[in-house]
C-alpha cells in the first residue's frame, strides 16, 4: 500500500512547501484538484515537481470532459517530463457546484460522458507520438510534424486513474467499463434505492472483482493496475472502518489516500494541513 493526500486548499507555493515537507516525513503521494477558477492545478504540480525527487503528483481529480484533449496531454506531459516521470492524473466526470456552473453550462451526463471517452482516447494517442489522427463526435485530431514534445518519462503515458462507480441493480456498468481500461480504478458504490453508498471492504473487494474480470477479458490483466481508497483518518470527511489500511489493501486497494475536505481556508487550516502531514501516513 502506498500513501498520499489531498491538499485541498493552496496556492501554488504552499502546495510545492507541503510536497516536500510530505517527502521528508514518508508519503508517496501528493494530490490537488481542477478548478475551472482559480489555482491552475498542473502549474501547481509542476511548482512542486521543481522542489522534489520523489513523491508522486497528480490530480484528485480532473474532469477531463470540459478539456480539450490537447491542452490536457501538454499540460500532464510537460508535469511528467519536469518531474522525471512522476505524473499521474485521476479523472471522471466531475461533481457540479456553482463554480462550474458559473462559467460553464451543464450539457448533460451523456455529453459530458462521451467527451470524457473522447479525451482520453487522444489523450493517450498524442502520448504515443506522431503519427497520430482521430475523427470523433466532439474532437478531431490530425497528425501532425510541427514542433512535437519529446514523449512522456513515463511509457506509454503517465497514468490515468478513473472513477469507477457499480451502480446497484444496473446490469450495463460503463462506469466500471471505463475504468477497467485505464491505469487505476477510483472506486464508488451507487445504491439508487439506498443513501448508504459508502466504501465497504466488501464492497471494495466487489468492485476491484468486476473490474478484474474485465481487464481480464481485454488482455490487460497482467498490466500494473491501481486501486485508491480514499479515506480521512481525523474522521472530519470521510472516515473508513476498519481504519487499518493493510485490510483494505487486502480487498485490493493499492493506494491510501486521505481526502482532508475538512479543514477550512486559511491559515490556521494550513497549519492544521502541515501537521497532519508532518504526523506521516496512517500506520507507518
Amino acid at each position: 500500500m502506498r500513501f498520499g493526500f489531498v491538499v485541498p486548499y493552496a496556492d501554488a507555493r504552499e502546495f510545492a512547501e507541503l510536497a516536500v515537507v510530505g517527502e521528508q516525513h514518508g508519503w508517496d503521494g501528493i494530490f490537488t484538484w481542477e478548478a475551472l477558477w482559480g489555482v491552475d492545478a498542473w502549474v501547481t504540480l509542476g511548482a512542486a515537481a521543481m522542489r522534489t525527487e520523489r513523491i508522486r503528483l497528480g490530480t484528485l481529480l480532473t474532469p477531463a470532459s470540459r478539456w480539450k484533449p490537447w491542452d490536457l496531454a501538454t499540460r500532464v506531459g510537460t508535469v511528467d517530463r519536469l518531474s522525471r516521470g512522476r505524473a499521474v492524473m485521476g479523472v471522471g466526470l466531475g461533481a457540479l457546484h456553482p463554480g462550474w456552473t458559473a462559467f460553464e453550462r451543464d450539457e448533460g451526463r451523456r455529453v459530458r460522458a462521451a467527451k470524457l471517452d473522447e479525451c482520453l482516447a487522444i489523450y493517450d494517442g498524442l502520448m504515443r507520438g506522431q503519427p497520430f489522427a482521430y475523427e470523433g463526435t466532439y474532437y478531431s485530431v490530425q497528425p501532425t510534424d510541427f514542433v512535437p514534445p519529446d514523449p512522456p518519462v513515463q511509457q506509454p503515458r503517465p497514468p490515468v486513474w478513473c472513477v469507477g462507480a457499480q451502480v446497484v441493480g444496473r446490469e450495463v456498468q460503463p462506469s466500471l467499463d471505463r475504468a477497467a481500461r485505464w491505469d487505476g480504478l477510483l472506486p464508488q458504490q451507487v445504491d439508487p434505492s439506498s443513501d448508504d453508498t459508502g466504501l465497504t471492504l466488501d464492497r471494495l473487494a466487489e468492485i476491484v472483482g468486476l473490474v478484474c474480470e474485465r481487464r481480464a477479458a481485454a488482455g490487460l490483466g497482467d498490466e500494473p493496475y491501481d486501486v485508491v481508497v480514499e479515506a480521512d483518518s481525523s474522521g472530519q470527511h470521510v472516515r473508513l472502518e476498519p481504519g487499518d489500511p493493510s485490510a483494505w489493501e487486502q480487498a485490493g486497494g493499492t493506494w491510501w489516500v486521505e481526502s482532508w475536505w475538512g479543514v477550512q481556508p486559511g491559515a490556521e487550516g494550513r497549519a492544521e494541513i502541515e501537521r497532519r502531514v508532518r504526523a506521516g501516513p496512517p500506520g507507518r
